[in-house]
């Protein structure tokens, strides 16, 4: 079976082969004592640093899957790109996060870029895909300039950068989405729902306010659901279960 790296969610994940070089690194100091998932937790966090964001203090301890990874698994928990803000909202409640957390995480957006499949249903079904209410004047084209008819299937090297300052983890994620040019349909819908608005609206204003509602929400979704104590295992090798 395909691992979750297999799913077509997870087809614009990149250096993904860094895991294994640092797990391989830790285990050669610190043999079976740190988890893969630990790991790909303080890679997020780091990375989140790098680029200029807050230092989130994670817990740490948790422990691997015993079981195959699989990817009809990731197809089912990992939200689709066109979800709007009623499903998001209900995906990041189930984590225990509240509406604030819940748009605060979305900021993650603005690092990187989206790739067309994920704006594919915007672009194409404007029934499940288009934002509840138009965006910037021009925006569709600016999209439908990056991603090319021949563009929108899965893999595609084509992709429209989420921000302005899309190597750098600040605010203007926000701007951008009240200024009408959120990229994918919960970025547009976001602005424009009385619940979600008013955090849209501050955190554009207020990045300190955004880092810390930011850092709640990573360490709740990152402590969801995971094995600590004696469930799980420790792996070796991150992608293999020995």
């Amino acid at each position: 079976m395909q691992s979750e790296m297999g799913s077509s969610k997870n087809f614009g994940v990149r250096q993904r082969e860094s895991i294994g070089i640092i797990k391989s690194m830790v285990e050669e100091a610190c043999p079976q004592q740190v988890s893969c998932a630990d790991i790909i937790i303080l890679a997020a966090r780091e990375a989140i640093v790098i680029s200029g964001g807050p230092l989130v203090i994670v817990p740490l301890g948790r422990r691997d899957s015993i079981s195959p990874p699989s990817y009809k698994l990731a197809d089912a928990m990992l939200p689709p790109g066109n979800i709007g803000v009623d499903g998001m909202l209900q995906v990041f409640a189930k984590h225990g996060m509240t509406i604030e957390e819940s748009v605060a995480i979305l900021g993650g957006h603005t690092l990187g870029i989206s790739h067309c499949e994920s704006i594919l249903s915007r672009l194409q079904s404007p029934e499940t895909g288009k934002p509840k209410s138009a965006a910037e004047p021009g925006m569709d084209l600016i999209i439908r300039s990056g991603c090319p008819l021949g563009s929108l299937t899965p893999n595609s090297t084509s992709f429209v950068f989420n921000d302005p300052t899309a190597l750098i983890f600040d605010n203007q994620y926000y701007d951008n989405a009240m200024r009408g040019r959120g990229v994918l349909r919960v970025d547009a819908e976001m602005p424009l729902d009385p619940r979600t608005a008013p955090f849209v609206q501050r955190f554009a204003s207020d990045r300190d306010g955004f880092f810390r509602a930011f850092s709640s929400a990573f360490v709740k979704l990152s402590s969801s659901r995971v094995l600590t104590g004696n469930q799980g295992v420790i792996r070796e090798v991150c992608n293999e279960i020995s």
